[in-house]
């Protein structure tokens, strides 16, 4: 679910690149985006392939299977797609006839992803000390739809 439906209840085509960029990620890596569990910190699957893929350690994490029958080079270059389907500002995800043509496409020079959705920046970046600064993690919106029979 994209972080704009999850936190204000918009929805777009956007919103659907987020989740087959997530869809990619979960093939690629075998695991599940819900219930990862790293003993070096506690972020779900994008947050771990972010935190991998700007320490240039995103091998780690490739299924062994996938990575015995596809080239590094390819595997990388869907993550790399999968990290732009899954930025946490709709804006800067690619449309999905942009996504079809990245990932159909060898000579095409991909663009670097942004931090993604749902990415505990705290975790992820080392621009703020967390003792100088306050910083709002979450914000919490709750809609009630109370349904009436006729």
């Amino acid at each position: 679910m994209s972080p704009e439906y999850a936190m204000d209840g918009i929805f777009s085509v956007k919103s659907d690149v987020f989740s087959f960029g997530v869809l990619i990620l979960e093939i690629i890596t075998s695991r599940r985006n819900r219930g990862l569990y790293h003993s070096s910190h506690h972020l779900n699957l994008i947050g771990h392939v972010w935190t991998l893929w700007k320490e240039d350690k995103v091998f780690e994490i490739v299924d062994k299977s996938i990575a015995d029958s596809f080239s590094m080079a390819e595997i990388l270059s869907c993550m790399k797609v999968g990290l732009l389907c899954v930025q946490e500002l709709s804006r800067d995800r690619p449309t999905m006839s942009s996504v079809v043509r990245l990932l159909g496409s060898d000579s095409t020079l991909l663009p670097e992803p942004k931090q993604p959705g749902y990415a505990n920046s705290n975790s992820l970046s080392n621009d703020t000390d967390s003792s100088t600064s306050t910083q709002h993690l979450s914000t919490n919106n709750v809609s009630m739809t109370v349904l009436e029979g006729r």
